[in-house]
């Protein structure tokens, strides 16, 4: 299927490895030009090479932090004028309720809510102005089954999803969509964190750890970037047009209601 987005320029953070590298990959492979963020050049930089040479796209990598106000600034400037934005960051650390005061929830605040509200609001303008748009936001499986050890999360998160459910509904007669994907257990860096931090508070091993997170999972597996970046750029295509404000999960089968 052609997914009618070649040639659009997109912007994806934190996009060097685990689920943004997916939704780079995706859209590249649909011929998008990408704008790719991260923290570290090294990584970022053999992503940037690995996706020119499969898929033959322009690609400008900005080495900086999202989450800070002049990290953002820094890759917007990069950026310039583009037609799809895919917000991403790394989440905030696991823990209990008693470990968390008020400036954990605002750290937390600042890359898993504010981050992706300042880019929305930076790039939404040119968007409305030319009439198509695609902004996608890599949330979490919390905002509909909070986890209890990812209070963090779950609270801020919850507010993006809060934010995206109006703004989707006041812009959509624009041409521009706003959705958000929410993905569960995927193969990633992030998870392998969880799975270290879960052995060492129940005394197992991190295998014994993964294979019991495993379990939990209908589907008997994991995600897989690719698989998440697929969702992804079909989100971000011009067969999406009708898609306003929702949260698409993407979790196995895990969560166990029915809406």
């Amino acid at each position: 299927m052609d997914l009618g987005i070649k040639d659009r320029r997109a912007l994806v953070c934190a996009s060097s490895k685990g689920l943004g590298r997916g939704c780079a990959e995706a859209l590249a492979a649909e011929g998008v030009h990408l704008v790719l963020n991260a923290r570290g050049s090294e990584a970022l930089e053999a992503t940037a090479a690995a996706i020119r040479t499969a898929h033959g796209v322009d690609v400008t990598t900005v080495v900086a932090d999202i989450t800070a106000e002049e990290g953002q600034a820094v890759v917007l400037a990069a950026a310039g004028a583009v037609d799809i934005l895919v917000t991403n960051a790394g989440g905030p650390p696991p823990g209990m309720w008693t470990d968390w005061d008020r400036d954990d929830f605002i750290a937390a605040f600042d890359a898993n809510l504010l981050t992706p509200i300042a880019l929305i609001k930076a790039l939404l303008p040119g968007m409305m102005d030319q009439g198509w748009g695609r902004i996608v936001n890599i949330t979490s499986v919390a905002v509909k089954a909070p986890i209890p050890v990812l209070g963090l999360s779950n609270t801020a998160r919850s507010g993006l999803t809060g934010y995206v459910a109006g703004v989707s509904r006041q812009v959509a007669g624009s041409g521009v969509t706003i959705n958000n994907l929410l993905p569960g257990l995927h193969d990633t860096d992030r998870l392998a964190m969880l799975d270290a931090v879960d052995a060492a508070a129940r005394g197992i091993s991190e295998q014994a750890a993964r294979e019991a997170r495993t379990a939990t999972v209908p589907a008997g597996r994991f995600g897989t970037s690719e698989e998440f970046g697929a969702a992804c750029a079909w989100l971000c295509s011009d067969k999406a047009g009708f898609v306003i404000g929702q949260n698409i999960l993407l979790d196995g089968g895990a969560f166990p209601g029915a809406l």
